[in-house]
């Protein structure tokens, strides 16, 4: 068994099962999906069909508009090329906390063998260490996130230099094409009475309709689904990749690929960006490190710590130095000191930093060398190291398009140390790293970026309630 797979129960196959059923947590695609590719692999070997589950349910934590829509944008066309391929799908709306919520176990005691994504954050890893055990039927859950394997590492690495070298001596194994396997028997039940039909003109009264925060508006200037990533793509391709490490510091010259949402939703794969991006600079004369640099040793090395930390919300994974500096300088004195309500809606002294929550708030995302800004001043801001965390977490699990991922909570924790060094010592921050608005004004551009995103929210309030 390939080393993307783990089986979480000691099940085994149901005798008489009417299809292997994929379940699909996380990687929301048809393409480029190792979790899937294994589904087919094990429905070939036991010669039955596969079908697709993929459900959205209003119980999850922070359920909105924004990801609502997000998500509900991508069905029809990952119906049509699963349909393509012979595979099966049910997709399920739960749209009242009072609906059922019992759909995947509908469709699991029919299954010869239940797949599903290997994913080490949010509610897919709740799943995976609850749901196996309730089942009767061998569980198997695949990782199609990384380009590397998180199981290739036994241990949280250090930094990005320790983690660094390992990578790279297995990119050349793992950063190839993985041809999508063919299904051997075509599903052919036609849709279950579970299934959701979902068109683009029915996305507005099908959220209408769901127990959901209403008023966190889909982000701006977004779409969601395949076609959606695969245009967002091309256009990195051709526009920002020759730019790319010249200018993905500068946010208003969008040299950054924008991908972030459409990798944290699975609606693309980061090996399929990979070999699109080395394959478009071997074409066309460019040198694509500093991109390949950040999709996969920078996000890998997330998935890494995210894997094997106790936890993502608490200080307490920070290396010693970072949480021996914090508690010297828990006293220091803070001047101002803002609350989590005036954080979120944009409520500070600092025209930068309220533009940056601005972005959140209405694109749903921050640049990301803004986002380091963003955390940085948050703790300085706040009481104290641990309120600071709170509020960060809070508004990317309310407001981004990438939050509760890997990335999210390794980029916060950054802020406070992780996986950095120490710095010279300063009043608050100790020897973590700093940022100052004279820095900001050094290196990039803050007028011509506090302008775009004021044009931006006069287009929409960021917040409607």
């Amino acid at each position: 068994m390939s080393i993307r797979v783990r089986q979480l129960n000691s099940a085994g196959f149901r005798s008489g099962g009417e299809y292997v059923l994929y379940w699909s947590q996380m990687n929301r695609r048809a393409d480029c999906n190792q979790a899937l590719s294994f589904a087919i692999e094990l429905a070939n070997q036991l010669d039955l069909p596969v079908a697709c589950y993929e459900g959205l349910t209003c119980s999850y934590p922070h359920a909105s508009d924004r990801f609502h829509r997000f998500i509900l944008e991508g069905v029809a066309e990952t119906d049509k090329r699963l349909a393509a391929r012979g595979i099966g799908y049910t997709f399920q709306l739960r749209r009242q906390r009072s609906d059922p919520n019992d759909a995947l176990y509908h469709l699991a005691a029919r299954a010869a063998a239940v797949v599903t994504d290997d994913y080490p954050t949010f509610i897919a890893a709740r799943h995976n260490a609850s749901v196996p055990a309730k089942l009767n039927v061998s569980f198997y859950a695949v990782d199609a996130s990384c380009v590397v394997p998180m199981a290739s590492f036994e241990k949280r690495e250090y930094a990005a230099y320790t983690i660094r070298p390992k990578i790279h001596k297995l990119l050349p194994r793992y950063l190839q094409a993985s041809p999508d396997v063919q299904a051997r028997r075509s599903f052919r039940a036609g849709k279950n009475a579970l299934h959701t039909p979902v068109t683009r003109e029915n996305i507005d009264d099908l959220m209408a309709a769901c127990e959901i925060d209403h008023t966190v508006r889909p982000a701006l200037g977004i779409e969601g689904g395949r076609l959606a990533a695969e245009k967002q793509l091309a256009h990195f391709l051709k526009d920002g990749l020759r730019r790319y490490a010249r200018e993905r510091n500068e946010p208003c010259m969008h040299a950054t690929s924008g991908l972030s949402p459409y990798l944290h939703f699975g609606q693309i794969s980061s090996l399929e960006i990979a070999l699109a991006a080395g394959s478009y600079a071997s074409r066309h004369k460019l040198i694509a490190d500093e991109f390949l640099e950040e999709l996969i040793v920078r996000r890998e090395l997330a998935f890494n710590f995210a894997r094997f930390a106790p936890r993502l919300d608490s200080l307490e994974v920070l290396p010693d130095w970072a949480r021996e500096t914090i508690a010297r300088h828990r006293r220091d004195r803070r001047d101002p000191v803002y609350t989590a309500e005036q954080f979120e809606r944009a409520g500070t002294h600092d025209a930068l930093w309220n533009a940056t929550q601005t972005e959140l708030l209405t694109r749903g995302t921050i640049h990301g060398y803004y986002r380091m800004y963003w955390g940085k001043k948050l703790i300085e801001w706040s009481a104290n190291a641990e309120e600071a965390l709170r509020t960060m977490i809070y508004l990317h699990d309310r407001y981004a398009m990438d939050g509760r991922d890997p990335n999210t909570y390794t980029n916060i924790l950054w802020c406070f140390g992780l996986h950095d060094r120490p710095w010279p010592e300063r009043p608050i921050f100790g020897t973590l790293r700093s940022m100052s608005l004279e820095g900001m004004r050094r290196k990039t551009d803050v007028d011509a970026y506090i302008g775009e995103i004021g044009r931006l929210s006069s287009r929409q309030p960021p917040l409607s309630g």
